[in-house]
Protein backbone atom coordinates (compact mmCIF):
# COMPACT_ATOMS: atom_id res chain seq x y z
CA UNK A 1 0.00 0.00 0.00
CA UNK A 2 2.80 2.42 0.81
CA UNK A 3 4.49 1.86 -2.55
CA UNK A 4 1.24 2.44 -4.39
CA UNK A 5 0.65 5.69 -2.53
CA UNK A 6 4.18 6.84 -3.16
CA UNK A 7 3.78 6.13 -6.87
CA UNK A 8 0.53 8.10 -7.00
CA UNK A 9 1.99 11.21 -5.41
CA UNK A 10 5.46 11.04 -6.90
CA UNK A 11 6.96 11.10 -3.39
CA UNK A 12 8.69 8.28 -1.60
CA UNK A 13 6.80 6.46 1.18
CA UNK A 14 8.32 5.96 4.58
CA UNK A 15 10.49 2.83 4.90
CA UNK A 16 9.13 -0.31 6.61
CA UNK A 17 8.74 -0.17 10.38
CA UNK A 18 11.95 -2.05 11.08
CA UNK A 19 13.99 0.40 8.99
CA UNK A 20 12.70 3.59 10.62
CA UNK A 21 14.22 5.35 13.62
CA UNK A 22 11.51 7.00 15.70
CA UNK A 23 12.65 9.99 17.75
CA UNK A 24 11.11 10.97 21.06
CA UNK A 25 9.94 14.58 20.94
CA UNK A 26 10.59 16.68 24.02
CA UNK A 27 8.17 19.57 24.61
CA UNK A 28 9.88 22.93 24.26
CA UNK A 29 12.47 21.68 21.77
CA UNK A 30 12.70 22.19 18.02
CA UNK A 31 12.62 19.36 15.50
CA UNK A 32 13.46 19.56 11.82
CA UNK A 33 10.54 17.35 10.76
CA UNK A 34 8.06 19.43 12.77
CA UNK A 35 9.48 22.62 11.27
CA UNK A 36 9.19 21.17 7.78
CA UNK A 37 5.53 20.18 8.19
CA UNK A 38 4.77 23.61 9.65
CA UNK A 39 6.09 25.18 6.44
CA UNK A 40 4.15 23.00 4.00
CA UNK A 41 1.86 25.06 1.75
CA UNK A 42 -1.36 23.03 2.30
CA UNK A 43 -1.45 21.15 5.59
CA UNK A 44 -3.82 18.49 6.95
CA UNK A 45 -3.55 17.78 10.69
CA UNK A 46 -5.28 14.47 11.42
CA UNK A 47 -5.58 12.87 14.84
CA UNK A 48 -6.85 9.55 16.05
CA UNK A 49 -9.23 10.19 18.94
CA UNK A 50 -9.12 7.58 21.72
CA UNK A 51 -5.71 7.58 23.37
CA UNK A 52 -4.48 10.49 21.22
CA UNK A 53 -6.83 13.45 21.60
CA UNK A 54 -8.55 11.86 24.59
CA UNK A 55 -7.29 9.64 27.40
CA UNK A 56 -8.88 6.22 27.67
CA UNK A 57 -11.99 6.15 29.88
CA UNK A 58 -14.07 3.19 31.05
CA UNK A 59 -17.19 4.35 29.18
CA UNK A 60 -16.19 4.76 25.50
CA UNK A 61 -18.98 7.29 24.89
CA UNK A 62 -17.69 9.47 27.74
CA UNK A 63 -14.41 10.13 25.91
CA UNK A 64 -13.68 13.77 25.10
CA UNK A 65 -10.63 15.56 23.76
CA UNK A 66 -8.62 17.13 26.54
CA UNK A 67 -9.10 20.92 26.55
CA UNK A 68 -5.51 21.60 25.48
CA UNK A 69 -5.86 19.45 22.35
CA UNK A 70 -9.28 20.92 21.53
CA UNK A 71 -7.90 24.46 21.82
CA UNK A 72 -4.95 23.81 19.50
CA UNK A 73 -7.12 22.00 16.93
CA UNK A 74 -9.47 25.01 16.91
CA UNK A 75 -6.50 27.34 16.53
CA UNK A 76 -5.06 25.35 13.62
CA UNK A 77 -8.46 25.13 11.90
CA UNK A 78 -8.58 28.95 11.74
CA UNK A 79 -5.25 29.20 9.89
CA UNK A 80 -5.17 29.60 6.10
CA UNK A 81 -4.47 26.49 4.02
CA UNK A 82 -4.80 24.29 7.12
CA UNK A 83 -7.37 21.53 7.62
CA UNK A 84 -7.89 19.61 10.84
CA UNK A 85 -9.52 16.19 11.09
CA UNK A 86 -10.23 13.34 13.45
CA UNK A 87 -9.66 9.85 12.01
CA UNK A 88 -11.21 7.07 14.10
CA UNK A 89 -12.54 3.56 14.11
CA UNK A 90 -15.72 4.90 15.70
CA UNK A 91 -18.87 4.98 13.59
CA UNK A 92 -19.69 8.47 12.31
CA UNK A 93 -22.63 8.89 14.69
CA UNK A 94 -20.51 8.09 17.73
CA UNK A 95 -17.51 10.05 16.45
CA UNK A 96 -19.60 13.19 16.04
CA UNK A 97 -20.90 12.76 19.60
CA UNK A 98 -17.54 12.30 21.31
CA UNK A 99 -15.88 15.10 19.31
CA UNK A 100 -18.87 17.37 20.09
CA UNK A 101 -19.08 18.00 16.37
CA UNK A 102 -21.80 20.25 14.94
CA UNK A 103 -22.97 20.92 11.39
CA UNK A 104 -21.06 24.21 11.50
CA UNK A 105 -17.77 22.62 12.57
CA UNK A 106 -14.64 23.36 10.52
CA UNK A 107 -13.27 19.89 11.36
CA UNK A 108 -13.30 17.03 8.87
CA UNK A 109 -14.08 13.56 10.19
CA UNK A 110 -13.17 10.08 8.98
CA UNK A 111 -15.08 7.35 10.81
CA UNK A 112 -15.25 3.55 10.65
CA UNK A 113 -11.55 3.35 9.79
CA UNK A 114 -11.99 5.38 6.62
CA UNK A 115 -15.35 4.05 5.38
CA UNK A 116 -17.32 7.18 6.40
CA UNK A 117 -16.52 10.89 6.01
CA UNK A 118 -17.88 14.27 7.05
CA UNK A 119 -16.52 17.35 5.30
CA UNK A 120 -17.09 21.01 6.24
CA UNK A 121 -19.45 22.64 3.78
CA UNK A 122 -20.83 19.39 2.36
CA UNK A 123 -21.59 17.12 5.32
CA UNK A 124 -21.57 13.35 5.52
CA UNK A 125 -20.27 11.18 2.71
CA UNK A 126 -20.07 7.38 2.70
CA UNK A 127 -17.61 5.56 0.48
CA UNK A 128 -18.71 2.88 -1.94
CA UNK A 129 -16.59 -0.19 -1.35
CA UNK A 130 -16.66 -3.95 -1.40
CA UNK A 131 -18.04 -5.55 1.75
CA UNK A 132 -17.89 -9.05 3.17
CA UNK A 133 -21.56 -9.35 4.14
CA UNK A 134 -21.94 -12.58 2.18
CA UNK A 135 -20.99 -14.13 5.54
CA UNK A 136 -23.99 -12.51 7.22
CA UNK A 137 -25.21 -9.15 8.46
CA UNK A 138 -23.95 -7.03 11.33
CA UNK A 139 -27.21 -7.70 13.17
CA UNK A 140 -26.56 -11.43 12.95
CA UNK A 141 -23.07 -10.88 14.32
CA UNK A 142 -24.41 -8.82 17.23
CA UNK A 143 -27.02 -11.48 17.99
CA UNK A 144 -24.41 -14.23 18.03
CA UNK A 145 -21.82 -12.26 20.00
CA UNK A 146 -24.01 -10.70 22.67
CA UNK A 147 -24.64 -13.89 24.74
CA UNK A 148 -20.89 -14.53 24.80
CA UNK A 149 -20.02 -10.97 25.82
CA UNK A 150 -22.73 -10.88 28.50
CA UNK A 151 -21.03 -13.76 30.35
CA UNK A 152 -17.88 -11.72 31.01
CA UNK A 153 -17.64 -9.02 33.68
CA UNK A 154 -16.31 -5.69 32.42
CA UNK A 155 -16.97 -6.46 28.74
CA UNK A 156 -19.17 -4.37 26.47
CA UNK A 157 -20.50 -4.71 22.93
CA UNK A 158 -20.29 -1.62 20.72
CA UNK A 159 -22.55 -1.95 17.66
CA UNK A 160 -20.96 -0.20 14.67
CA UNK A 161 -22.17 0.88 11.27
CA UNK A 162 -20.27 -1.91 9.56
CA UNK A 163 -19.69 -4.39 12.38
CA UNK A 164 -18.92 -4.34 16.08
CA UNK A 165 -16.34 -3.61 18.73
CA UNK A 166 -15.85 -5.64 21.91
CA UNK A 167 -14.50 -3.43 24.70
CA UNK A 168 -12.70 -4.76 27.76
CA UNK A 169 -11.47 -1.56 29.42
CA UNK A 170 -13.13 -2.59 32.70
CA UNK A 171 -12.17 -6.28 32.46
CA UNK A 172 -9.20 -8.18 33.83
CA UNK A 173 -6.49 -9.41 31.42
CA UNK A 174 -7.66 -13.00 31.99
CA UNK A 175 -11.24 -12.10 31.08
CA UNK A 176 -10.03 -10.25 27.98
CA UNK A 177 -7.99 -13.22 26.75
CA UNK A 178 -10.82 -15.72 27.25
CA UNK A 179 -13.48 -13.46 25.75
CA UNK A 180 -11.42 -12.50 22.70
CA UNK A 181 -10.64 -16.17 22.07
CA UNK A 182 -14.34 -17.05 22.06
CA UNK A 183 -15.26 -14.11 19.82
CA UNK A 184 -12.43 -14.97 17.44
CA UNK A 185 -13.71 -18.54 17.22
CA UNK A 186 -17.27 -17.33 16.52
CA UNK A 187 -16.20 -14.99 13.76
CA UNK A 188 -13.81 -17.48 12.19
CA UNK A 189 -16.66 -19.97 11.92
CA UNK A 190 -19.50 -17.72 10.80
CA UNK A 191 -17.95 -14.49 9.44
CA UNK A 192 -14.59 -15.63 8.07
CA UNK A 193 -14.12 -12.80 5.57
CA UNK A 194 -14.69 -9.89 7.95
CA UNK A 195 -11.73 -7.69 8.78
CA UNK A 196 -10.32 -8.15 12.28
CA UNK A 197 -8.57 -5.40 14.24
CA UNK A 198 -7.22 -5.63 17.79
CA UNK A 199 -6.38 -2.48 19.72
CA UNK A 200 -5.99 -1.31 23.31
CA UNK A 201 -8.65 -3.34 25.14
CA UNK A 202 -10.85 -3.63 22.05
CA UNK A 203 -11.43 -6.28 19.40
CA UNK A 204 -13.20 -5.12 16.25
CA UNK A 205 -14.73 -6.81 13.23
CA UNK A 206 -15.98 -5.05 10.10
CA UNK A 207 -17.60 -6.14 6.87
CA UNK A 208 -15.75 -3.26 5.23
CA UNK A 209 -12.10 -3.67 4.37
CA UNK A 210 -10.89 -0.05 4.54
CA UNK A 211 -8.21 1.01 7.01
CA UNK A 212 -6.94 4.39 8.10
CA UNK A 213 -4.61 4.34 5.11
CA UNK A 214 -7.73 4.98 3.03
CA UNK A 215 -8.48 8.04 5.16
CA UNK A 216 -5.01 9.47 4.48
CA UNK A 217 -5.55 9.07 0.74
CA UNK A 218 -9.03 10.61 0.90
CA UNK A 219 -7.91 13.64 2.93
CA UNK A 220 -4.84 14.19 0.75
CA UNK A 221 -6.90 14.15 -2.42
CA UNK A 222 -9.80 16.16 -1.03
CA UNK A 223 -7.62 19.04 0.17
CA UNK A 224 -4.71 18.70 -2.29
CA UNK A 225 -2.48 18.46 0.79
CA UNK A 226 1.25 18.97 0.38
CA UNK A 227 1.78 17.55 3.88
CA UNK A 228 -0.14 15.50 6.46
CA UNK A 229 0.61 15.31 10.15
CA UNK A 230 -1.07 12.20 11.52
CA UNK A 231 -0.96 11.16 15.18
CA UNK A 232 -2.19 7.91 16.69
CA UNK A 233 -1.56 5.51 19.54
CA UNK A 234 -2.64 2.05 18.41
CA UNK A 235 -2.01 -0.79 15.99
CA UNK A 236 -4.85 0.36 13.72
CA UNK A 237 -3.13 3.75 13.33
CA UNK A 238 -0.11 2.08 11.77
CA UNK A 239 -2.15 1.54 8.59
CA UNK A 240 -2.07 5.33 8.23
CA UNK A 241 1.56 5.71 9.32
CA UNK A 242 2.74 3.29 6.65
CA UNK A 243 1.31 5.31 3.75
CA UNK A 244 2.72 8.66 4.83
CA UNK A 245 5.26 9.97 2.33
CA UNK A 246 8.08 12.51 2.09
CA UNK A 247 6.72 15.80 3.38
CA UNK A 248 4.37 14.14 5.88
CA UNK A 249 4.93 13.47 9.58
CA UNK A 250 3.69 10.57 11.69
CA UNK A 251 3.52 10.88 15.48
CA UNK A 252 3.08 7.86 17.74
CA UNK A 253 1.46 8.43 21.13
CA UNK A 254 2.85 6.08 23.75
CA UNK A 255 4.75 2.83 23.43
CA UNK A 256 4.69 0.26 20.66
CA UNK A 257 6.36 -0.51 17.37
CA UNK A 258 5.66 2.22 14.83
CA UNK A 259 6.37 3.69 11.43
CA UNK A 260 6.05 7.22 12.85
CA UNK A 261 8.92 9.68 12.78
CA UNK A 262 8.21 11.15 16.21
CA UNK A 263 6.92 9.77 19.51
CA UNK A 264 5.21 11.56 22.40
CA UNK A 265 4.03 10.10 25.68
CA UNK A 266 0.37 11.08 26.00
CA UNK A 267 -2.45 13.41 24.84
CA UNK A 268 -0.97 16.24 26.91
CA UNK A 269 2.22 16.09 24.85
CA UNK A 270 0.16 15.92 21.64
CA UNK A 271 -1.36 19.23 22.71
CA UNK A 272 2.10 20.69 23.24
CA UNK A 273 3.26 19.42 19.86
CA UNK A 274 0.21 20.95 18.17
CA UNK A 275 0.93 24.23 19.95
CA UNK A 276 4.51 24.20 18.67
CA UNK A 277 3.23 23.43 15.17
CA UNK A 278 0.70 26.26 15.30
CA UNK A 279 3.26 28.73 16.67
CA UNK A 280 5.73 27.95 13.91
CA UNK A 281 3.12 27.93 11.15
CA UNK A 282 1.76 31.27 12.30
CA UNK A 283 5.26 32.79 12.54
CA UNK A 284 6.09 31.71 8.99
CA UNK A 285 3.02 33.49 7.67
CA UNK A 286 3.58 36.84 9.41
Amino acid sequence: MGAETGGHTGRAPFPPIGDLVTRSWTPGTTDAALSAIAATPRLVVALDFDGTASPFVLDPMAARAIPEVAAQMERLSAMPDTVVAYVSGRSMHDLREITEHTDESPFALAGSHGAQYWYPGSGESDVESAAAEEDGTKEELWEAARPIIDRFDGAELEPKTFGMGVHTRAATPEVERELFAEIDALVAERFPHWRRRKGHHVLEFSSRLEGKDAAMTALRERYDATGILFAGDDVTDEDAMRVLVDGDLGVRVGEGETAAGLRVRNPQEIAQLLEALADERAARRE
